[in-house]
């Protein structure tokens, strides 16, 4: 594939790209036990239409079901439902009282809000994502229902989901308590990736590797704070894992400034990690650690941190803060109508409200015929358009893929099946099959789209298999359009203003570092590393993914890749200089010389990549110490 990679343009080869790991077999058990059920029991009891909603609620729910932990999935996959639920119900209540112009004004200004809160972070997305979906579905789907009870059932399938991957354990989980064996594998992946940067100390795959450190603590952050009734962790494994965590945060700073100072450490440094890891997955005790060299200041405390991880994991130690800040309503308010959520929702409420329009044209002219299913033309735009699936012209391409793959694999199938028993099983399989085809857009596109398709065969109209395939190849035509359309505002505002908050953390948390009143203040200072750390992370993904668009979107978002990198390299020289300090109190000529020469580059880059980044912003003391 890397191969492929360099031979054809980054947007196709985008496209042709899929995630990997092992097959989430918890979550498959927990698709094939949602929609298909709760199908089955309204089909029994003369309920179909109930059981479509409940279905497409569940359905829904299982894009979002993704690995961690069972705290962090209440937010994950109940945030998004009650938005759902929301659309469903205005959208229903709006399709029977209000006229095609209205409505469309009124699913425009709905795309404009759900596009500019979709700026605030992933559950902030999918929660947007499902309100218009939802608010499509309740518009032009023909359900005997009344609107509140549409939005009712809809929450059940959802919440039926989430019942499930809150009550049944993980197969092959059989350490400790079952209800936290997601804390468990994050934690433990903190230390293995803690154990995989050392190991590649001085060699060409630490950046790499101190990457996915970055993620592994950020998985684990969100594993770990997930909604609680209680401000703190109740149980005792609950409060052990926090510790254990607490615990991994030296090691990695350590680890990191180790990769800063670019010498290879001895193997045996890499041994306490790895322990650490398997004591944490197996609920077990780490026994003797390794001690590595006491030679430079980076392994000293490498080994004080080893000491402590050592000490918290035998007695539980006392420190279960997750050094995270609660995002303020003030702050919110700045991401939603900043140049991100302005730009963003924008092109969200032209995308919906153009396909809004396009679809009650053509459903007025009858073009449909005399069944009313225009809401698949809105809903896919909405997919269409959303930036977490990859870059526009690879979204575009897999949609439409995976849409023709679904029409003819269910036509197939509609062949074939008795109804309502086979389509009801094929809803089954479909909804076990979700958890694996996420890994790429058109997978997931064609298992939905079967499965969709069925809902609707089963809820009472004739197969619209082939109508299907002509709103989405239209769907995608708007898109395309709009996605290309000259902007009212800066182009690429998103990657910047994510650029922006990450150059912010970077300065604060080397002015933390360098300020000799707050030196001594750890805890604050692995917060404040943890944010520029995270911030980083957020916009170099943004930064790949506008890189990988078309060159007349990619253009925009020119120079700022070079700016993230040097974010990147001025973070980790603020981590070897706090671990310097610890260890003498003073900086060496190269420590202070390095922060220069990186404030000067970030100054130089931030302005060719037009954004306003101070050289010198916030820095309390002189550099030289």
């Amino acid at each position: 594939m890397s191969r492929l990679s360099a031979a054809v343009p980054p947007w196709l080869a985008h496209a042709l790209r899929a995630q990997r790991g092992p097959v989430p077999w918890s979550a498959v058990v927990r698709g094939a036990l949602a929609a298909g059920p709760l199908l089955l029991v309204a089909v029994l009891s003369g309920r179909t239409s109930v059981g479509v909603v409940a279905a497409l609620g569940a359905m829904l729910a299982g894009i979002n079901d993704r690995p961690g932990s069972r705290r962090a999935a209440v937010r994950r996959l109940g945030v998004p439902a009650l938005a759902g639920a929301g659309g469903l119900l205005v959208g229903s209540y709006a399709g029977q009282h209000v006229g095609a112009v209205t409505l469309t004004l009124l699913l425009t200004v709905l795309g404009l809000l759900a596009g500019a809160v979709s700026a605030v972070g992933p559950v902030a997305s999918g929660a947007g994502t499902q309100l218009l979906v939802a608010a499509a579905i309740g518009a032009g789907m023909p359900l005997p229902e009344p609107g509140w009870q549409r939005a009712l059932f809809f929450v059940g399938g959802a919440g039926w989901l989430l019942v499930l991957r809150l009550a049944l354990p993980t197969p092959g989980a059989t350490a400790g308590d079952y209800r936290f064996d997601g804390e468990r594998d994050a934690v433990g992946g903190v230390y293995e990736a803690v154990a995989a940067l050392l190991e590649a100390v001085g060699g060409p795959d630490a950046p790499g590797r101190r990457v996915a450190l970055t993620a592994a603590l950020d998985h684990a952050q969100d594993a770990l704070g997930g909604p609680r009734l209680r401000p703190y962790a109740s149980s005792a494994a609950e409060r052990r894992l926090h510790a254990q965590y607490a615990a991994a945060l030296p090691l990695a700073e350590a680890a990191t400034a180790l990769a800063w100072a670019g010498e290879a450490v001895p193997a045996r440094a890499v041994e306490g990690p790895r322990r650490l890891a398997v004591a944490v997955r197996t609920s077990t005790h780490t026994g003797p650690l390794p001690a590595p060299s006491r030679s430079a200041p980076a392994l000293r405390a490498l080994d004080d941190a080893l000491l402590h991880a050592a000490d918290a994991f035998d007695r539980g130690g006392d420190d279960t803060a997750l050094h995270t800040r609660r995002r303020t309503t003030t702050s919110l308010a700045r991401t939603v109508l900043g140049s991100a959520g302005r730009e963003y929702g924008l092109r969200v409420a032209l995308c919906f409200g153009a396909s809004v329009a396009v679809a009650q044209a053509l459903h007025h002219a009858r073009w449909y015929g005399s069944h009313s299913h225009w809401y698949w033309l809105p809903a896919t735009a909405v997919f269409l358009v959303k930036p977490d699936l990859g870059p526009l012209a690879s979204r575009v391409i897999c949609r439409a893929a995976g849409t023709v793959l679904g029409a003819v694999l269910f036509a197939g199938f509609a062949a074939l099946l008795p109804r309502p028993a086979g389509l009801v099983a094929l809803v089954a399989l479909c909804g076990a099959l979700i958890p694996v085809a996420t890994r790429h857009f058109a997978a997931q596109t064609a298992v939905v789209t079967v499965l969709v398709l069925s809902l609707v065969m089963v809820g009472g109209e004739p197969g619209a298999s082939w109508s299907r395939i002509g709103e989405t190849l239209l769907a995608c035509s708007i898109v395309l359009l709009v996605g290309h359309l000259p902007a009212l505002g800066q182009r690429g505002g998103g990657v910047r203003a994510r650029l922006t908050h990450a150059a912010e953390t970077a300065h604060v948390y080397l002015a933390h570092v360098l300020d000799d009143g707050t030196t001594d203040d750890r805890a604050g200072r692995w917060t404040l590393r943890r944010e520029a750390y995270r911030a980083l992370a957020e916009a170099r993904a943004s930064i790949d993914l506008a890189a990988a668009e078309l060159p007349a979107l990619a253009r925009h978002a020119e120079g700022t890749d070079e700016v993230a990198a040097t974010l990147e390299r001025l973070v980790d020289t603020t981590t070897a200089c706090a671990v310097q300090l610890d260890d003498t109190g003073r900086l060496t000529p190269q420590h202070t010389e390095r922060i220069a020469e990186l404030l000067d580059e970030l100054a130089e880059g931030g302005q060719r990549a037009g954004l306003v980044v101070k050289e010198g912003q916030a820095l309390p003391v002189p550099l030289a110490g």
